[in-house]
């Protein structure tokens, strides 16, 4: 039988250190800090506030809040309160909500007052009974954050090691969003794998992770890992800016720093790096895609640092990576992570030798893989080739064990460390009335790695313009959340397809990288 274990129960125990859990600034200039003690009271007092609201436990909740302290004590709270907690980005719209409201059948939704619009689009189109709480100013049907605070005489349920935490959307290459299945008990392996051999996160630290609530990188990193070794968290709230990243590493004297390929490729390119003091940051790391030998010997040269590669998803943790005690091959992405088996295996499942171009594959042993997809036992079996997980990636791996990155075996475009489905950007894009049909592909970027590239065949009697871009760009971010729009347009009269009619997107994002290298 599984033991009695709760997330929160490795965050709870730096309670009585008195050490600070969250150092917050804006890019205003306020700042406060929140202790673990706080943390521990206040998440306590709402997750006994959600139970007398009405929640039970295995009750879906999600929750849509910024980079602010109150998204870790709600996090907290929810676990506590044993709740299923979908993480949502603040940039998602109504119809990206009720996809979620209704697919995991939500029983309440904790929100920022500058969301509230949205939810309430959302809630009016959702058959169920929602309950809703504010952090901030709330309209009518939303109760303040504040004002969730229970008894302490109020019990709180047990949670056990293989019980349902988390359930993240992450997107597919067909059909919405996926809801990865992630149990308690994933923690314990993630904070094993990546935590202490990748992180390097140490008592006493200073930690920025960049990545904001509603990611399970921010489940990764700045929550789980940071807060779980009773470092602390640097958080920032406000737009990205290069010198304002570099800056805010060097005042703030940081530790570790975590964030992605396209935020080092920015602040790589920033005049006079000499400028700035990052003597203190001892741990650098980056997720999201591979990242450029250049940017990697910049850090090393003017700061010291080396920044190590790491790879994962949604669906597990860190599977390969440079760890603290791995030599570094730069381009390679590293070494498969201890606890974790890995292998490049080609369409049958079998392991291929090294040098071989395959499937980078999880075996189902991996205790950090994810449960299967929410509702959805199709898709699951679909990602596994027997005993094999595929992650979408290809690889091959050298004589010493090191991975090196080969591209995505499928039409997922991975855009500034965004994942993004291609059938979310094309189910956008034809519901705008000039639109017959498209297709979207990766192309490729310096900076961000690739973006979305859209080819559009317009209805008769429409004329291509530049207007007409700009209007289905628009368009594309009011209808999803508005990182998935194509920074690039190209109107086509025909779209290649199989013999069966369907589009060979393949085709499409070859044309495109014969494209970006001739130039």
């Amino acid at each position: 039988m599984s033991h009695i274990y709760n997330i929160s129960h490795d965050i709870d125990r730096h309670a009585s250190s008195g050490k600070v859990a969250i150092r917050w600034l804006n890019r205003e200039g306020k700042r406060s800090e929140w202790t673990y003690a706080k943390l521990k009271e206040l998440s306590d007092a709402t997750a006994r506030g959600l139970v007398e609201a009405g929640l039970g436990k295995g009750d879906r909740i999600m929750i849509l809040l910024p980079r602010i302290p109150e998204a870790y004590v709600s996090y907290l709270a929810c676990l506590k309160a044993g709740l299923i907690v979908l993480p949502g980005s603040e940039m998602l719209q109504p119809g990206d909500i009720l996809y979620r409201l209704n697919h995991a059948r939500v029983k309440a939704v904790i929100a920022h007052e500058t969301l509230i619009s949205r939810v309430d689009e959302a809630a009016e189109a959702y058959d169920g009974e929602l309950l809703r709480f504010v952090c901030g100013e709330g309209g009518d049907g939303w109760t303040p954050l504040d004002d969730c605070r229970g008894s302490e005489e109020t019990a709180l349920p047990e949670t056990y090691a293989d019980d349902i935490a988390f359930i993240s959307y992450t997107s597919g290459t067909t059909g919405g969003p996926k809801g990865v299945i992630h149990h308690h008990s994933w923690a314990i392996a993630h904070q094993k794998t990546a935590t202490e051999a990748w992180l390097d996160i140490r008592e006493g630290d200073v930690v920025w992770a960049t990545a904001g609530p509603g990611w399970a990188k921010w489940v990764w990193s700045p929550f789980v890992s940071t807060l779980g070794a009773g470092a602390t968290a640097l958080v920032y709230h406000g737009a990205f800016d290069p010198e304002t990243w570099l800056t805010i590493l060097q005042n703030e004297q940081v530790n570790v720093l975590c964030c992605t390929p396209t935020e080092y490729r920015m602040m790589a390119k920033t005049e006079r790096l000499d400028r700035y003091d990052l003597s203190h940051l001892r741990s650098a790391v980056s997720a999201g895609e591979p990242l450029n030998r250049e940017v990697i010997d910049t850090f090393r040269r003017y700061f010291g640092v080396q920044v190590r590669d790491g790879y994962g998803q949604t669906e597990n943790t860190l599977l390969v990576g440079t760890l603290k005690d791995v030599e570094p091959r730069p381009g390679s992405m590293g070494k498969p992570t201890s606890g974790n088996r890995i292998a490049i295996i080609d369409d049958e499942g079998n392991e291929l030798p090294p040098g071989e171009v395959g499937h980078i594959a999880v075996h189902r042993s991996s205790p950090a893989l994810f449960k299967g997809y929410y509702q959805d036992p199709e898709r699951t079996k679909a990602a596994f080739i027997g005993d094999w997980y595929l992650t979408g990636d290809r690889a091959r791996k050298d004589e010493d064990g090191y991975l090196w990155f080969e591209g995505r075996a499928d039409d997922i475009i991975i855009s500034a460390g965004y994942t993004i489905g291609p059938f979310e950007v094309e189910d956008a894009l034809v519901k705008h009335p000039a639109v017959k049909e498209c297709a979207v592909v990766a192309s490729p970027d310096p900076d961000r790695g690739s973006i979305v590239k859209a080819f559009v065949i317009l209805k008769e009697h429409v004329t291509p313009s530049d207007d007409l871009v700009k209007e289905l760009q628009n368009h594309v971010k009011t209808v999803t959340a508005p990182y998935k729009y194509p920074r690039e347009i190209e109107f086509v009269d025909a779209l290649p397809k199989t013999a069966s009619g369907k589009i060979r997107r393949v085709e499409l994002r070859e044309l495109e990288k014969k494209r970006k290298a001739g130039r």
